[in-house]
C-alpha cells in the first residue's frame, strides 16, 4: 500500500506541477464562463424568463440559472485538456513509461484522472468564488454539498476524455475533436436553458439533451449547489463514470485495446 500511495502521490504531484506552471491554462479556464456570466448572461436576462423550476423555490435570474452549468463547463474543457495531455505524453513516450511500470493499468490510468478531477475542482471554486461578488450566492452549505457532485461529475468527464484520448492519435487531430465533442455536448444540454423551453421549440433537441451525460452532470451540480440531490442525474453521471473508465483502460490495454490495434496494423 505505501507503494500504491507513492505512486499515486508522484502522479498527482506532476498534475500540479504542470497545472502551476500553466498559468495561461487557469485563467482560460475562467475566461469562457465569466464571459458568458457578466456578458451574455446580462443580455439573456430580459430575454429568456424562467419559471419556477426545481431546485429552484422562486423566479431567479439567468446568471443564477446558468452558473451550475458553467461549472460544469469548466470541468468539461479541463478533462478535454487532461486527454491533450495524454496525447502529448504518448508521443513524447511518458505515457508509455507509465503504463508498463508495475502497477495495475486501471490504478494508472485512474490516479491521474483523480489528479486531474483535483484540479477542476479547484478552478470552479475560484469561479464560484468571483461568481459570489457578483451577486450569485447560494446557501453557504450548498458550497459544501456541492463538492460531492463536482468530484463525482469532474470524474465522468476526465474518464470520458480518457477515451477520447485513446482513439486520438495525432496532437494536430485533436482540436477537430475537441470541438465535435464539446461544443454539441455543451449547447445540447440543460447547461444554458431548462429542458422545458427546449422542448417547446423541438422535441427532437429536448430528447438530445435528456440523452447527453453532460445535462445530469449539470443537473446533479444544480441540485447539489442547493442542498438537494437529483436521483436520476446520481445514477447516470455514476454509471456513465464508470463506464467511460473501464472503457479507457480497455483502450489502453497493450493486447486489447490502442496498442494491440497499432501492433496488429
Amino acid at each position: 500500500m505505501t507503494g500504491y500511495g507513492i505512486a499515486f502521490m508522484g502522479i498527482a504531484w506532476r498534475e500540479v506541477l504542470r497545472f502551476a506552471r500553466q498559468r495561461e491554462r487557469f485563467l482560460a479556464a475562467l475566461v469562457r464562463p465569466l464571459v458568458w456570466l457578466f456578458i451574455f448572461a446580462a443580455g439573456f436576462r430580459s430575454v429568456l424568463g424562467l419559471s419556477i423550476v426545481p431546485p429552484y423555490e422562486t423566479y431567479v435570474l439567468y446568471e443564477v440559472y446558468v452558473t451550475p452549468g458553467l461549472c460544469a463547463m469548466i470541468q468539461l474543457f479541463n478533462g478535454m485538456q487532461s486527454s491533450l495531455s495524454m496525447v502529448y505524453d504518448r508521443e513524447t513516450g511518458a505515457m508509455r513509461t507509465l503504463l508498463v511500470s508495475p502497477y495495475p493499468r486501471w490504478f494508472l490510468l485512474g490516479s491521474k484522472l483523480v489528479a486531474g478531477v483535483l484540479v477542476s475542482v479547484l478552478q470552479v471554486y475560484a469561479f464560484l468564488l468571483i461568481a459570489y461578488f457578483w451577486g450569485i450566492k447560494p446557501q453557504v452549505l450548498g458550497y459544501l454539498t456541492v463538492l460531492p457532485a463536482l468530484i463525482l461529475s469532474g470524474i465522468m468527464l476526465g474518464a470520458m476524455g480518457l477515451f477520447i484520448s485513446s482513439a486520438i492519435r495525432q496532437l494536430e487531430n485533436f482540436a477537430g475533436v475537441m470541438n465535435f465533442v464539446i461544443f454539441p455536448m455543451f449547447f445540447a444540454s440543460s447547461a444554458l436553458y431548462p429542458l422545458w423551453r427546449l422542448q417547446e421549440s423541438s422535441t427532437l433537441l429536448h430528447d438530445i439533451a435528456l440523452a447527453n451525460p453532460f445535462t445530469h452532470a449539470v443537473e446533479l451540480i444544480r441540485f447539489a449547489l442547493y442542498r438537494q440531490v437529483e436521483p436520476v442525474a446520481l445514477l447516470v453521471v455514476a454509471g456513465c463514470a464508470v463506464g467511460f473508465f473501464a472503457a479507457s483502460v480497455f483502450m489502453y490495454d497493450p493486447s486489447k485495446g490502442l496498442w494491440g490495434r497499432r501492433k496488429g496494423g
